[in-house]
């Protein structure tokens, strides 16, 4: 691929469905074709020449098609807001982050009420756990209706998993910003953890799945950190400021395997 234009024999050998394009090479021509005209004219005239069948039966199609699309009324346009956010986020997000900021003002009343949960801020024992459940919402094959269209998307890689993780991270680390506030929490105390798990939730999604991923990690905080603090009714070591390091090396080498494993998000399996 050249810096603005893809170069002929990659179009060629797309048009003639060659299987010796490597997959990167497959995937960001396709994802360039979005956006390049040039490029599309290029691989219309590449598949007239390379591959006449093929051009003979889209023709055949159209030539089918185009009587009835004539007598269709034009479906109207989203508004340019409505379009943008929708590369962010997906519609079956919203209750789910609806959920997550919920559960966030819960935990904050809880504590500004003293319910008896002792030392412990409820707010920052859940503040791990509360992306991840945004995270896997927003790429899981079993709740987004749109599931096979975005997974054979150009741009459905890491790309997307970021973006739509970028999303929940906006509406929750807000609210927990305004929960850390009022309960008195340092913001380090509950946002190292907090994106420590979102990483370590797409590090493992890349070799079981996001959805899995995340069930497991939420699972294993709840039996291994959350009981346990409930009964003891004091702060545990993990989310003291004493625990912070290892918090910002988990951190770190999530982020590392996310970088490293990049091309395991363009395969069905990470949407399990």
């Amino acid at each position: 691929m050249s810096v603005e234009h893809a170069s002929i024999r990659i179009i060629d050998g797309y048009a003639r469905g060659d299987t010796d394009l490597a997959a990167d090479e497959v995937w960001a021509l396709e994802a360039h074709l979005e956006m390049c005209r040039v490029c599309r004219d290029r691989l219309s005239a590449s598949v007239a020449a390379q591959a006449p069948a093929v051009a003979a039966l889209v023709g055949t199609v159209w030539s089918d098609l185009e009587p009835q699309l004539v007598g269709t009324a034009p479906v109207p346009r989203r508004r340019r807001w409505s379009a943008r956010l929708s590369k962010w986020m997906t519609p079956v997000m919203v209750p789910w982050l609806a959920m997550v900021v919920g559960v966030t003002l819960l935990a904050l009343l809880l504590d500004l009420a003293d319910t008896g949960s002792g030392e412990v801020s409820l707010v920052l024992l859940f503040s791990p756990v509360l992306p991840v459940l945004g995270v896997a919402a927003s790429w899981s094959r079993g709740l987004d209706p749109a599931y096979e269209l975005t997974a054979s998307a150009p741009r459905a890689g890491l790309y997307l998993v970021l973006r739509r993780t970028a999303s929940v991270l906006a509406v929750v680390v807000p609210a927990l910003l305004l929960g850390g506030w009022v309960t008195g929490v340092t913001a380090a105390q509950w946002l190292l953890p907090c994106l420590a798990f979102t990483s370590t939730t797409l590090a493992l999604g890349g070799v079981v799945g996001v959805t899995r991923a995340a069930a497991w990690l939420v699972a294993g905080w709840a039996v291994v950190i959350v009981a346990p603090t409930l009964a003891a009714g004091r702060t545990t070591f993990a989310l003291a400021t004493d625990g912070l390091p290892v918090w910002g090396l988990i951190l770190a080498l999530g982020i590392g395997v996310v970088i490293a494993r990049r091309g395991a998000y363009s395969v069905l399996g990470a949407h399990r």
